[in-house]
C-alpha cells in the first residue's frame, strides 16, 4: 500500500511533465504521422525527385537524338553504320577492338 501511494505522489506531483512526456512519444514515434516516418518520407521523397531529374534529363536526351534521326538522314547512315556495322556495296568494312578496355555495359 505504501508502494501505490509512493507512486500516487510521484504521479500527483509531476503530472504536467508526465503529460508533455506522453504527448511527444506519441507524436515522435506512435502516432501514424510520426516525427521518425516524416523524416523518411523526407528522405523518399528527395531520392524520388533526384530520380526524376535523371530520368528528366535522359529523356530530354532521347528527345533530342530522336528529332536528330527523324529530319537529318545522315544521322540515320551514321547511327546504321556505326552501331549495326552496315555498309553500302562498294565498301569494306574493318572492325578494330582494344582487348584491354572493356565495354559498358548498355543500359
Amino acid at each position: 500500500m505504501i508502494k501505490l501511494l509512493t507512486v500516487w505522489n510521484f504521479i500527483r506531483r509531476h503530472k504536467y511533465w508526465i503529460t508533455v512526456l506522453l504527448f511527444l512519444t506519441i507524436i515522435g514515434f506512435l502516432d501514424e504521422n510520426s516525427m521518425v516516418r516524416r523524416i523518411s518520407n523526407i528522405q523518399k521523397i528527395n531520392k524520388l525527385q533526384e530520380s526524376i531529374k535523371e530520368y528528366q534529363a535522359d529523356y530530354d536526351e532521347n528527345t533530342k537524338r530522336l528529332n536528330e534521326l527523324t529530319t537529318n538522314p545522315r544521322s540515320i547512315e551514321k547511327v546504321a553504320r556505326e552501331k549495326y556495322l552496315m555498309k553500302k556495296t562498294n565498301e569494306d568494312i574493318y572492325v578494330i577492338q582494344d582487348e584491354n578496355i572493356e565495354e559498358e555495359p548498355q543500359k
